[in-house]
């Protein structure tokens, strides 16, 4: 076990124990010379087992080129606090200091070596299906709703159940305003499946959808902020509303002015609702990436 902010290594130098102390020092620091993968976990969590000699079977194949630093939530509930982690397991990856990508829930050993390729960039050996996923997330991305519809529907044409179309299809109709069909996309997946990642961004994008329409026009919202820049409940609902409105930068702007400001306000309401932005827009939109790399400076400067 760790003690008094020293990583504890577990049999090589790839593998190891971070605290709250070390944080700074094992991953941060460390990034800038290598990524370094932070699975957070806890001894009470099944999957956490079933993901442990996975991803450090994964890492050890990588050979150096990528480290693996592990944090129990329980003894070290901090750092996983102020990123907004709120299920485990959980793995961000860093790189030249800041959060860049990262998934949740325990994969199979052959997405866990892909997601590591990726890191590193080394080429994958995919199959049709991860190659049509892989092309329709970069359409969402791109902010191209129809064309990444199409391609999750292609998908679901020959696998109806496949859960990551289906979160997938739903995040396109609720980008388009389409919320009652997202609403009935997301009703196919069965129970057991609620909880995925992909599964959890959509249901995410929904609430902020439906939480837009409550906060009142973008144009009345600026007012009250160009009146009142201290006004921090105004710049939040204007945040909301420009989320709605598909303007994430400006929308995770707000938010981030907020948690430098007054970052207790509101029980942290700001940081909060950035994270939830952060899980609707999924890790590899531009938009989360620098958000998280802006909040990340914020929490660990």
């Amino acid at each position: 076990m760790a003690q008094n902010g020293e990583m504890t290594m577990t049999g090589d130098t790839l593998v190891a124990d971070a605290t709250t102390q070390s944080f700074v020092k094992d991953v941060i620091e460390e990034s800038k010379h290598q990524p370094v993968l932070v699975d957070f976990w806890a001894p009470w969590c099944g999957p956490c087992k079933q993901l442990t000699p996975i991803i450090e079977k994964a890492v050890r194949a990588a050979k150096g080129k990528v480290k693996l630093v592990k944090m129990n939530i329980d003894e070290h509930p901090a750092i996983p606090g102020q990123m907004g982690i709120q299920s485990i397991p959980a793995v961000i990856a860093f790189s030249n200091g800041q959060p860049i990508d990262g998934f949740m829930g325990a994969l199979p050993e052959s997405q866990v070596s892909d997601f590591i390729k990726r890191l590193i960039k080394e080429p994958l050996e995919g199959n049709d299906t991860a190659e049509l996923l892989k092309n329709a997330e970069a359409a969402l991305v791109a902010g191209d709703a129809a064309g990444a519809a199409n391609i999750f529907a292609e998908v679901l044409s020959v696998e109806a159940d496949n859960v990551t179309a289906l979160a997938g299809l739903a995040r396109t109709q609720v980008q388009t305003g389409a919320i009652e069909e997202a609403k009935q996309t997301l009703a196919l997946i069965p129970e057991a499946k609620q909880k995925e990642p992909a599964v959890a961004a959509a249901r995410a994008a929904l609430e902020l959808a439906e939480q837009a329409q409550s906060v009142g026009p973008v144009g009345e919202l600026e007012q009250k902020v160009a009146a009142n820049p201290a006004d921090h409940q105004a710049r939040f609902d204007l945040a909301v509303a420009l989320n709605g409105a598909g303007k994430r930068e400006e929308a995770a702007e707000h938010l981030l002015t907020i948690v430098r400001r007054d970052r207790k306000w509101n029980d942290d309401a700001a940081r909060k609702q950035l994270v939830q932005f952060f899980d609707a827009w999924g890790f590899a939109d531009p938009a989360a990436v620098e958000g998280r790399k802006k909040l990340s400076s914020v929490l660990f400067s």
